[in-house]
């Protein structure tokens, strides 16, 4: 009973290691992710950045970020491999998809508590067109005004 959940994973590469390497480091993951059944959704090199602080002996480092989809076992199985790496200096694994779906359930909250507020004020549920602020003419009230002067 393996739940497919979205993940994101962060990795630092040592400044020593070249692009060959990153590249390599990459496709293994891919191979984890393909092998165990995942889909890697997304990937970002940030390139080479100044570390927050020092890790060993090391001031920068290659920043990879990647968004997965798979389950907690291939997750396990990433970490392993990350943490036996020595081209990898720090790797962090964040669940996203609470924090997805949490925000949707409060964006679905707020549009049902409007719309509920709407109606008890005799308007439609939905806003119009032309109606409220975004209309796109915000200076109305400004009209003939600039003869006052």
């Amino acid at each position: 009973m393996s739940t497919t959940r979205q993940y994101e994973l962060v990795y630092i590469v040592t400044p020593e290691a070249s692009e060959q390497d990153v590249t390599d480091l990459h496709t293994q993951i891919e191979q984890i992710i393909e092998r165990l059944k995942g889909t890697l959704d997304k990937t970002e090199n940030w390139g080479r950045r100044k570390l927050a602080y020092e890790i060993g002996k090391h001031r920068e480092g290659t920043y990879v970020v990647e968004t997965i989809s798979g389950s907690g076992e291939l997750m396990k199985e990433i970490d392993r491999r990350l943490r036996v790496n020595d081209a990898v200096i720090r790797h962090l694994v964040v669940r996203v998809d609470e924090e997805l779906q949490v925000a949707e359930r409060t964006k679905s909250a707020r549009t049902t508590a409007t719309s509920r507020r709407r109606v008890a004020r005799g308007l439609p549920a939905e806003r119009q067109p032309g109606e409220g602020r975004g209309d796109g003419d915000q200076n109305d009230d400004m009209d003939g005004a600039e003869g006052l002067r």
